[in-house]
């Protein structure tokens, strides 16, 4: 890996020699208080496993850990880590009702090719001393991650970052997401539009339309992001980067048969 605190190289170069976006340079995370983040780590870890969890049984499990919490204060915490203090979506799902929601497009479809179906989410992610947001793009059919970025704050443009990226690739036929601001934005669905891709969104509060990258999300966790403990947004795209390239091209998938992501979506044997 590039050295990338190296004085005689601008940060610049650094991050074009990484093939970082410049700008998660100087990403610093949201802060909080020491005690808060070890209770907001301890809550990503639980939702990972129970995401239909709400604020009053997320409570209760951090008080059998021998938390003393109250609900307010893990009600709080949940609303600012994205997660829906009821029921099992995100609240970086939340419509905007200004904008326009589109049907889900895939029930009872088999998806059975490539660029068929991408589907995106967005994920919270602790670190040292606060935490960022990750959105990632995913083809369905080989689980291919496309594109993804991050960011300190939930507004669109990372997320529309992200799918120029993807759409560097042959389009989709359909482009899966809930019905998070981010994706109803009329930025986000213009440019899907514009490149006659087909819109579909998940039903409101239906974690298991968008499966395949809700798995992603606790490979990345579980592999890499409780594993270490980041402190800058360099450092943890730099780790990010480093992790979806072995997680396309030399992680074996089960359900691929134990092909890679890349196999699949390039058609190697």
């Amino acid at each position: 890996m590039v050295e990338v605190d190296n004085p005689q190289l601008s940060i610049r170069r650094q991050c074009e020699l990484l093939g970082l976006n410049r700008a998660s340079y100087y990403y610093q995370p949201r802060p909080e208080t020491v005690f808060n983040l070890e209770l907001m780590r301890l809550i990503d870890e639980q939702y990972l496993e129970t995401p239909f969890y709400g604020y009053p049984r997320m409570t209760v499990a951090l008080q059998q850990k021998g938390y003393q919490v109250n609900r307010k204060r893990v009600a709080r915490l949940m609303a600012l880590m994205g997660l829906q203090a009821v029921g099992p979506k995100p609240n970086t799902s939340q419509p905007n009702k200004a904008h326009k929601i589109y049907p889900y497009l895939l029930r009872n479809v088999k998806i059975n090719q490539v660029n068929q179906v991408w589907s995106t989410d967005i994920t919270y992610i602790p670190m040292r001393q606060g935490f960022m947001y990750l959105v990632a793009i995913i083809d369905w059919y080989s689980r291919f991650v496309l594109s993804w970025e991050i960011s300190n704050t939930l507004e669109t443009t990372f997320c529309l970052s992200a799918l120029e990226e993807a759409l560097g690739h042959p389009k989709p036929q359909i482009f899966n997401s809930d019905q998070g601001s981010q994706f109803t934005a009329n930025d986000f669905t213009n440019r899907l539009e514009q490149a006659q891709i087909r819109i579909s969104m998940d039903g409101r509060g239906r974690c298991f339309d968008n499966i395949f990258i809700e798995r992603l999300w606790r490979s990345v966790k579980h592999e890499l992001i409780y594993l270490n403990d980041y402190e800058t947004g360099l450092d943890l795209t730099a780790s990010l980067a480093t992790y979806f390239d072995f997680y396309n091209h030399q992680r074996p998938h089960q359900s691929l048969n134990y092909q890679t992501p890349a196999q699949v979506y390039y058609h190697l044997h």
